[in-house]
């Protein structure tokens, strides 16, 4: 072959390679920049009402007319390497779930919840748009806020989102403005609290309000407080194991639900922010006739959820005991939070196992290599727990569940339960023996909550589970000066329930 020849042919050669290749690069960017729009990402990532969610929110439906779409918010910003890595990754993720899973088996709403949300939603994207977060029209609660962002973001690891989390998709429920006023709540006004006559269970109505609490006859009894260091996912905070003798008492067959809630609040609401030192000062009085109530938290504290019979939630221990203090007050009985050892003893309802129905810990957790492969069979669990397995990331109304032996529903799982007590690691060693009505350490920093929550591992459902209050983690996005001592701005899995003494007269 000639000399001209060979050359000729290694121009062409050249020159299919490079029309190939530049081909390539412009089906390759035609293909990155089409699967960011807003129909690309829609066609798999479909769920209830996410197109109508998104042209209602202040990123479609605004003055400027601006239109943000998807990829802005939930990838980094543009010409970033992170936006790359970002896309990539995502890429290849949402490919294998488009192989592999059917898009109306996902729980799409779970998805819209905060924790999910911030692992997709980019601080960097929302600060390249909104360089000034102080714009002409702020409020002043919104330049509180975001000083408090400002001063803070790095130190509480804060997001926008945060705050904003109906920004992008409009939820009212989210919004972050002062709850004026309790919500309405249906049904006929009692005149009169329940007299108690005898050592059974009751219906308390509480006078002047249309709220009714179904209370349950405990008996009183021994047992054995803790767990064994056999025990599967035993802690140390759960030992050593003490005998406990605990009086008679009435508890709530449930947590304190919404509606019941309301009630306390409408009738106690503070219109403006009372300083903590007079409520604290003013609900301590034996003598009192009325107690200071909590002050409007910012947004629907329900989370969207939905209120009704569904356990109330995000309020503070104090708020807890402040309830407890008015419905004393409403009813003329001593209401209060129970004490860990009440709690753990109703909660087992007569039984010495981990749970009080047939299983074991390691039967129903995900964690573990043949349970993370092949699933538990939950069957029994789901039938007396609302856990990580069976909630769709929320709480749920109590009729989801079968009662213990001793007839309370949700004592695992669901939210988590305030107790009286201050938590210390080491408070079993601290108690004695045979020990009467215990009521824990005599001072502390955080309160004992126990029960476990809707997203907790069947793990820490254990009736000997304990945990604490982490009151500062809990009000991290809480701008307010001083933060609220009724409402927590960072956790929707806390609850309560009420404990009655039981009247002197009554056996």
């Amino acid at each position: 072959m000639s000399k001209s020849k060979k050359s000729k042919k290694w121009f062409l050669g050249g020159l299919a390679v490079v029309v190939v290749g530049f081909s390539l690069l412009v089906t390759f960017n035609w293909m990155w920049e089409k699967s960011s729009l807003n129909e690309s990402c829609m066609s798999c990532h479909y769920h209830t009402d996410s197109d109508m969610a998104w042209k209602q929110s202040i990123h479609y439906n605004n003055q400027s007319g601006t239109k943000t779409d998807c990829a802005a918010c939930h990838l980094p910003p543009k010409g970033t390497l992170e936006h790359t890595a970002a896309k990539m990754k995502t890429g290849m993720k949402d490919v294998w779930s488009y192989l592999t899973k059917n898009k109306e088996d996902i729980d799409w709403d779970s998805k819209g919840e905060l924790e999910y949300a911030q692992k997709i939603v980019y601080n960097e994207s929302c600060e390249a748009c909104h360089v000034n977060i102080y714009p002409e029209g702020i409020t002043d609660e919104g330049i509180t806020a975001h000083l408090y962002y400002d001063d803070n973001k790095e130190k509480l690891e804060l997001q926008c989102i945060s705050c904003h989390l109906d920004a992008g998709h409009y939820n009212p429920n989210y919004q972050h403005k002062a709850l004026t006023e309790a919500p309405k709540v249906s049904g006929e006004i009692h005149a009169s609290a329940t007299e108690i006559t005898a050592f059974e269970n009751y219906i308390e109505t509480v006078p002047g309000t249309s709220a009714s609490i179904s209370m349950i006859a405990v008996p009183g009894g021994t047992f054995t407080m803790g767990s064994p260091a056999s025990e599967p996912f035993h802690q140390a905070d759960e030992a050593p194991q003490r005998q406990v003798e605990v009086s008679s008492f009435f508890m709530g067959e449930m947590e304190i639900t919404w509606d019941q809630f309301w009630a306390f609040y409408g009738e106690t609401m503070s219109e403006g922010r009372t300083p903590p030192a007079k409520v604290y000062a003013n609900n301590s009085r034996e003598d009192v006739d009325a107690v200071s109530g909590p002050t409007p938290p910012f947004g629907f504290p329900d989370q969207g959820w939905g209120m009704g019979e569904r356990p109330a939630i995000t309020m503070t221990h104090y708020s807890a005991e402040t309830f407890c203090q008015w419905l004393s007050l409403k009813t003329g009985k001593k209401y209060r939070l129970p004490t860990e050892a009440e709690w753990e003893y109703a909660a087992r309802g007569g039984t010495s196992t981990p749970y009080f129905f047939e299983g074991s810990p390691s039967d129903y957790t995900n964690e573990g290599f043949w349970n993370g492969i092949f699933g538990a069979d939950t069957t029994q669990i789901n039938r007396y727990v609302i856990y990580v397995n069976n909630s769709k990331n929320r709480s749920q109304e109590p009729s989801k569940v079968l009662a213990n032996p001793f007839g309370l529903k949700n004592m695992l799982g669901n939210v988590m339960e305030y107790c009286s007590d201050w938590y210390a690691e080491d408070a079993y060693s601290q108690l004695a023996d045979g020990a009467k009505d215990p009521k824990g350490p005599e001072s502390g920093t955080e309160y004992v909550v126990r029960g476990g929550t809707y997203a907790s591992d069947a793990s820490e459902l254990r009736s000997a589970a304990r945990s604490h209050t982490r009151h500062d983690d809990w009000l991290r996005t809480d701008p307010q000066n001083p933060k609220s001592i009724w409402w927590y701005s960072d956790t929707k899995s806390i609850g309560f329930r009420v404990v009655c003494e039981v009247p002197e007269n009554v056996k």
